[in-house]
């Protein structure tokens, strides 16, 4: 009876003896698998574990291109091969690991219970490497997106002319890291200042590549000093010849042609905001679309409008990211963009613009920006302004 019961204590040691044998071989396996962070490693490691290790006869990851030992062809659909899944946390299945047992017998429970903890920690390990892949990835989009940005704000323009009796400035703030509102100052072989403000239609990465062909077109253009009419005619029918993505997203643009001494703009919008010009006595004047966006249509001819600007006159020019500002279902809109832009009176165009972002600011009630906002403000400041009345 005492034998017996030492022969049973015996079993009971050997039992747990093996018992620890298996965690330590499954906790050293566990930390390979953990060890990187590439996907393919992750599951190679796996491969080698179970052919080298565990004495299979091959094994295999349907769907990727590896695979150890013998496998039986086709695998995928082999119903006789023990099959262990690999999913996510979600319980989505990412693959699964095939067995190709030593001359087809069963798996004994050891190795069936091995190979379902190697399927688990495999898991977690490959859900970790993709997870990091992902990671990876988001970061280098981040800091490509942070050089196109730098990029894009390196082509506005870099150093405002100095126009003695003017006083002009511009604020530009994308939505995104990048965005499709454009704008451009480029002085003209006859001493006329050549200024754009423009919407390519959309947001994001896609918008701020158009804006950058289209910079490059206005630029070519302009260096011509063709009349204003002219040049946006042109740079419709470029936009259009452009393709079917560049017709997709049109572009919004005024144009204004400012001549200092003679006190005098000259304006051309093309499917864009209304402009706004305020005079110290008249009524607030609007500058109003002469044609559809550019690229929108082909063959479209475009007009200018001329006005005096004499001292005490100011202009602003924006994007409809100034006005599409909500709080709640209310829309701050161009009415009541045009009354602030009224109401502050000084010749100062950073003010201008200061008072107008502040007003927005305080009626949004810190709600986030929706859309690029991009301005321009001209103010004829006195002395070195012309000026000549406007003709009834």
């Amino acid at each position: 009876m005492a034998a017996e019961t030492q022969l049973a204590g015996n079993d009971e040691t050997i039992d747990l003896q093996q018992q620890v044998a298996r965690l330590q071989a499954l906790l050293e396996a566990s930390r390979r698998v953990h060890s990187t962070t590439q996907e393919k490693d992750v599951l190679e490691q796996v491969l080698r574990i179970v052919v080298r290790e565990l004495e299979m006869e091959g094994a295999a990851f349907p769907g990727t291109d590896l695979s150890i030992g013998e496998v039986p062809e086709p695998y995928p659909n082999c119903p006789v091969l023990p099959r262990f899944p690999l999913s996510d946390r979600d319980g989505g299945r990412m693959t699964e690991l095939v067995v190709a047992t030593p001359e087809g017998r069963a798996l004994t429970l050891y190795e069936a219970d091995f190979l379902e903890g190697l399927a688990l920690q495999a898991a977690v390990a490959l859900e970790n490497a993709r997870n990091h892949k992902r990671n990876l990835e988001f970061a280098r989009l981040q800091q490509d997106l942070e050089a196109a940005r730098q990029i894009q704000r390196s082509l506005l323009p870099q150093k405002l002319p100095q126009i003695p009796g003017y006083s002009i400035s511009f604020r530009s703030d994308t939505c995104y890291e990048v965005g499709g509102d454009y704008l451009d100052i480029v002085q003209q072989p006859d001493g006329s200042l050549l200024m754009a403000v423009a919407d390519v239609a959309g947001k994001g990465l896609a918008s701020a590549i158009m804006s950058m062909g289209f910079r490059s077109a206005f630029r070519g253009v302009a260096a011509t000093g063709i009349p204003l009419g002219e040049l946006a005619t042109r740079m419709n029918q470029h936009h259009w010849a452009e393709g079917e993505e560049a017709r997709r997203r049109y572009v919004t643009a005024i144009f204004m042609r400012l001549h200092p001494e003679a006190g005098e703009i000259e304006v051309v919008n093309a499917g864009h905001n209304p402009g706004f010009l305020v005079t110290p006595s008249a009524a607030p004047h609007e500058f109003h679309a002469a044609g559809p966006p550019l690229g929108m249509l082909p063959g479209m001819h475009y007009f200018s409008e001329k006005s005096s600007f004499g001292p005490g006159a100011r202009l602003l020019f924006y994007t409809d990211g100034l006005t599409e500002v909500f709080k709640g279902d209310e829309e701050f809109g161009p009415e009541r963009l045009l009354q602030v832009f009224c109401q502050y009176r000084s010749e100062n165009a950073d003010g201008i613009l200061d008072a107008l972002w502040t007003a927005i600011q305080l009626f949004a009630e810190g709600g986030p920006q929706g859309d690029d906002m991009t301005a321009l403000a001209l103010a004829a400041t006195g002395p070195g302004a012309g000026y000549r009345e406007t003709p009834a």
